[in-house]
């Protein structure tokens, strides 16, 4: 993780999220990473609002998932995102979610989006805000 990477989701683990075992089933674990996501983007200018409105937009082409410890209804977590790279149109970006209470790292993703014209249905190149304010967060 980046020296200060941006908390981007903090929430709490519910008997719904569990499965038969107990623990947090793996669709919650997608969906608490993709709520990050987007406050995420949100930080970086790219908001839903922002994307809407410019008929604009980030889709996901590769995701990598790593378990480290399982999670039960009562836990807390956090979510602290970083940029690994950027380049013209895409931004792979990694989301470390942590216990609240031990502080021990609990799944690990890393996702690589490219920024879309929803109109022209293509990958077109990030604009220079996004990529200034990406390079200031060390990517």
């Amino acid at each position: 993780m980046m020296e200060n990477p941006l908390q981007t989701y903090q929430g709490t683990i519910f008997p719904w999220h569990c499965d038969h075992m107990g623990h947090m089933n793996v669709m919650y674990y997608v969906g608490k990473f993709d709520e990050a996501t987007w406050n995420f983007f949100s930080q970086i200018g790219l908001s839903g609002r922002k994307m809407r409105d410019q008929q604009k937009g980030m889709v996901a082409v590769e995701q990598v998932i790593h378990y480290k410890k399982e999670l039960m209804a009562g836990d807390v977590i956090t979510i602290h995102s970083e940029i690994i790279e950027f380049a013209d149109k895409s931004i792979k970006f990694r989301h470390e979610m942590r216990d609240g209470e031990s502080r021990d790292i609990a799944a690990i993703t890393t996702l690589t989006g490219l920024y879309f014209d929803r109109e022209k249905r293509r990958a077109i190149s990030l604009p220079d805000d996004i990529r200034a304010k990406l390079q200031d967060l060390g990517g």
